[in-house]
């Protein structure tokens, strides 16, 4: 079913409206709020204008984030904690010790490598592996507040000692979710080897500081490297990469439809790549599973791309089987759109806010305007109202220019998974024309102001025009 406001006007007129979604969470309320703040705005904007206007509006729900961060946790809704996958709680059962050793990018090291490695404890780095390390071994919990997790696993500590075949993980006290039978889960140590392998990679100091990254080339090319680094870049099989973003906490009957999504896109061959958590970044992962299954495709790729802020609430999902860790949330972002073919939007709080105003900021480039980049918002009927909402706060924010790059289809799974279909064979076909890579969007030109960091405090705030 296609969105229209004209079917929305129906739907009142015959004295109802569509169905009511659970109680919103507060970030879904930031949204409401950040909504009815912006006046009706009847000319379009220019295109300098707008483009600013997108990168304050994307700095305001990153601010929002951080209130919603700070708020008191929100469990997961009793539906999602109830699925038979998902642990019931957070148990604070631990493994003694174990030894873990890698099998992929950092099995093989040079001796300055291990090294590096091994004299990180007591450092900047080491906590931070501490952190993503934790997050990564609890897996999915039924809660996503970090301190919770940190204090029922006060006494996990982690070290990287030298081994005659590169180095090996001695860890303490870890989360006993990821063992069984006293050896690490497989796909558990791949996702902990991908987080130690990226924290390492952009943090030595001869990988970056040679690096200018004060020019939006500077930026992509580290992006690049590290794209490359963990091996998500490959030669063209011609499958395409569908961006799916969305909620962690939403709801049953949303969580469903992302399923049924993402098993329409498996069957038609595309490959999914979310922020690695649960929700809405892991219902396409598991229905395109399915599908790739049926159509005898394997093995198929589920992209995760994660950054450190972020991955503690919400952990890699067990689905995810090429995890990715970026420095930050402007670098995360550019590397979805960058190895992105196409991206589906599910309902989501202010982070799928921010994630959607980044992409339509950079589209609106005049270097874009010809780019084919198909985004598709869809949900069950009953996210019909967040829809339009949505909708109306980007028409009246930024215009109705902004608003073309997007269709909004709601309770219709195999028609989203069609149109992402046709808009990835569009996109390869324009980059054949055009000399571009199918892997890597080199054509998308990214300005300046989307690619810097920013953090969200009150004095930034003041401080944007």
């Amino acid at each position: 079913m296609k969105f229209s406001l004209r079917r929305r006007r129906q739907v009142l007129s015959e004295g109802g409206c569509p169905e009511q979604p659970p109680e919103p969470s507060h970030e879904r309320l930031s949204i409401l709020v950040l909504a009815s703040l912006i006046p009706h705005r009847r000319e379009r904007p220019s295109a300098p204008a707008a483009q600013s206007l997108s990168i304050r509006m994307s700095s305001g729900i990153m601010w929002l984030q951080k209130l919603c961060d700070g708020a008191p946790a929100i469990a997961m809704p009793q539906s999602i904690q109830s699925e038979a996958e998902r642990a019931p709680g957070l148990s604070n059962a631990v493994m003694p010790h174990a030894t873990v050793r890698p099998d992929g990018a950092l099995a093989v090291l040079s001796q300055v490598e291990v090294h590096r490695l091994c004299t990180t404890y007591d450092s900047e780095l080491h906590r931070l592996f501490r952190r993503c390390a934790l997050a990564v071994l609890v897996g999915a919990p039924a809660v996503d507040d970090e301190r919770e997790i940190l204090r029922t696993f006060a006494r996990f500590d982690l070290r990287i000692e030298q081994d005659v075949r590169g180095i090996r993980l001695e860890l303490m006290h870890a989360p006993a979710a990821a063992f069984v039978d006293g050896q690490m889960i497989r796909g558990v140590a791949q996702q902990l080897f991908a987080v130690l392998r990226d924290l390492t990679f952009y943090s030595m100091a001869d990988e970056v500081g040679s690096r200018d990254l004060s020019t939006p080339q500077g930026v992509t090319d580290l992006v690049f490297r590290i794209l490359r680094n963990a091996g998500l870049l490959r030669p063209p099989e011609r499958s395409g990469i569908a961006v799916c973003w969305g909620g962690h906490a939403i709801n049953r009957e949303e969580y469903e439809y992302t399923k049924q999504v993402g098993y329409e896109l498996g069957l038609r061959g595309v490959e999914i790549c979310t922020g690695c958590g649960p929700g809405a970044m892991k219902g396409p992962m598991k229905g395109a599973t399915i599908g790739h299954a049926k159509q005898r495709l394997a093995p198929a790729r589920h992209i995760g791309i994660t950054e450190p802020g972020i991955i503690a609430s919400e952990s890699p999902n067990p689905i995810v089987n090429e995890l990715l860790v970026m420095p930050d949330i402007e670098k995360r972002l550019e590397a979805f759109v960058r190895i992105g073919h196409a991206v589906v939007v599910f309902p989501g709080g202010v982070g799928t806010a921010e994630e959607l105003l980044f992409l339509l900021g950079v589209l609106a480039h005049p270097d874009n305007v010809g780019l084919p980049f198909p985004i598709v918002l869809t949900g069950p009927e009953a996210s019909l109202r967040y829809f339009a909402a949505l909708d109306t706060f980007i028409r009246r924010a930024l215009g109705a220019a902004f608003a073309e790059r997007y269709v909004i289809l709601v309770d219709a799974p195999q028609k989203v998974a069609s149109l992402v279909r046709e808009g990835i064979e569009a996109v390869l076909a324009f980059r054949d024309r055009n000399d571009d890579a199918d892997y890597f969007n080199w054509g998308l030109r990214i300005p300046q102001g989307f690619q810097a960091r920013f953090e969200p405090t009150h004095a930034n705030m003041r401080a944007l025009d």
